[in-house]
């Protein structure tokens, strides 16, 4: 379906709009979000994104409908990935939590052009060569097995090879000036720690986006319910993160739920010119999977006596000196 420059006029003036709302009245200033507004906040994104599900409905029709919540859901439940890494990146660069919303906020804004990049290209490559709907099955695939076997990689973000590449050629300190990006020493511009955090982010995004993009083209190829599902998604992900981060490690079993659900969108994928998969059946898959794991991971969680607030919540105490 071709939506027209009003919708996606309409949608951008609202995305700015959450965005300012965002910032500049549900979180205005610098202080730590408590896990009780996130929660709060977390389900004002998800009742946003079922308001917008039922204009859609009505603009668009009951089969676009129900292809945004199941791309909403898809790429919803990819994100709960992201936490665990955005937990190990502030706590590697001694984030102060109330600077943390704040970093997250940027990194959204670079989310929303990246994630246009790779849905357009990806949605220009399915339409102009078929055979690439088997590769990206395959690739979903691959990386289901990936999800399954690999173990969250803990390693300090900052020992990447893009990372280091950019702290080389980025003047960094390791203190803080307020909240702000970048500070003066001695007349000289340095870039703080919570612009490099900033920085990957914005690379751990791009490396999410390669997962997750395909799994919500097998859902459909209408680029403007792609997207807008995506960015709905992401706008909940920094509420989302501040209610489960010091909780989410507990719940490891659903990384075998988000690689099953790669692994059914992949296969989906792959038999398309055999055998359609209603948009309905991979909804309900889809939240089954999810369902299962949850309670799976509850009760997991439960025999091993629960566990205390993971230490890595907290900023560190007294940040590194300054090494720039």
């Amino acid at each position: 379906m071709i939506h027209g420059p009003v919708e996606w006029a309409g949608f951008l003036a609202l995305v700015g709009f959450l965005l300012i709302l965002d910032l500049g009245v549900l979180n205005r200033g610098h202080k730590a979000i408590s896990a009780r507004k996130a929660l709060g906040l977390t389900l004002f994104w998800i009742a946003l994104a079922l308001a917008f599900n039922v204009y859609v409905y009505f603009k668009m029709g009951p089969d676009s409908a129900m292809e945004f919540l199941a791309a909403y859901v898809v790429e919803k439940s990819m994100s709960v990935d992201n936490l665990f890494v955005f937990l190990i990146i502030f706590s590697s660069f001694c984030i102060p939590p109330e600077y943390q919303h704040e970093a997250l906020f940027y990194g959204i804004l670079g989310a929303l052009a990246f994630r246009a990049l790779f849905i357009f290209a990806g949605v220009g490559l399915l339409e102009n060569f078929g055979f690439m709907m088997y590769i990206f099955g395959a690739f979903l695939i691959f990386a289901a097995i990936k999800a399954a076997f690999t173990k969250t990689d803990e390693k300090d973000p900052r020992e990447g090879r893009v990372a280091r590449f950019l702290f080389k050629k980025i003047r960094a300190t390791d203190e803080f000036d307020g909240g702000k990006l970048f500070t003066r020493k001695n007349g000289v511009l340095y870039a703080t720690p919570i612009f490099m955090a900033i920085l990957v982010i914005e690379m751990t995004d791009i490396v999410f986006a390669i997962d997750s993009i395909p799994a919500v083209l097998a859902i459909t190829t209408d680029t403007f319910i792609v997207y807008t599902s995506n960015i709905f998604a992401i706008l909940g992900l920094r509420s989302l993160y501040f209610a489960l981060a010091c909780v989410i490690e507990r719940y490891s079993s659903i990384s075998y739920g988000i690689a099953a659900i790669l692994a059914f969108v992949g296969v989906k994928m792959i038999i398309s010119d055999i055998y359609h998969v209603p948009v309905v059946m991979s909804l309900a898959v889809i939240l089954g999977i999810l369902a299962f794991t949850i309670v799976i991971s509850v009760i997991i969680d439960r025999k091993r006596g629960g566990g205390g607030r993971d230490p890595r919540c907290d900023a560190c105490a007294t940040p590194p000196g300054d090494k720039g």
